[in-house]
């Protein structure tokens, strides 16, 4: 099985995959929503893609069947990302058809092949329980940092 990072010609299909896993993961998206980001995920994706995006997939023949990203941001450094640089794994996701072959493993082995070569400190990610042992198999381990994740959602985006 070859994982490969995609190009600028796959955003239409990598856009595809991201609305396939947002209604998966949260069940099905206002229109208002559905269409805002439907709308802006293509320049989003030629804005970022290979700079600090990489989107890692497995392809049966030319379709796409499974991908992982990785966006990498640098922040001030710490004791917890000692150069600053962190990655943080989004949108794993394998169409159901081609499900339970491996592919999420393999372009998750590949994703953080890839953050080694990229002198990634940390690469965090929030597993799903379905995604839990994956991600377990892989090396990643529970956060014990005692700190809560938690988020602000802006007025203008309620």
């Amino acid at each position: 099985m070859k994982v490969e990072k995609v190009q600028e010609s796959d955003i239409n299909t990598l856009t595809e995959l991201r609305m396939e896993y947002l209604v998966e993961d949260h069940g099905s998206l206002r229109d208002e929503d559905r269409n805002r980001i439907l709308d802006s995920l293509p320049e989003y994706f030629r804005a970022h893609l290979n700079r600090d995006l990489f989107c890692f997939v497995v392809r049966e023949g030319s379709d796409i069947v499974s991908c992982a990203f990785l966006l990498v941001v640098e922040k001030p450094m710490s004791p917890a990302f000692i150069n600053g640089r962190t990655g943080t794994v989004l949108n794993v996701y394998t169409r159901p058809a081609y499900r339970r072959r491996g592919y999420a493993g393999a372009v998750m082995k590949q994703l953080i092949e890839d953050a080694e070569e990229l002198d990634l400190s940390v690469v965090e990610l929030k597993a799903t329980d379905a995604g839990y042992p994956l991600y377990r198999s892989v090396g990643f381990t529970d956060d014990d940092s005692g700190y809560h994740l938690m988020k602000r959602r802006s007025r203008k985006h309620l």
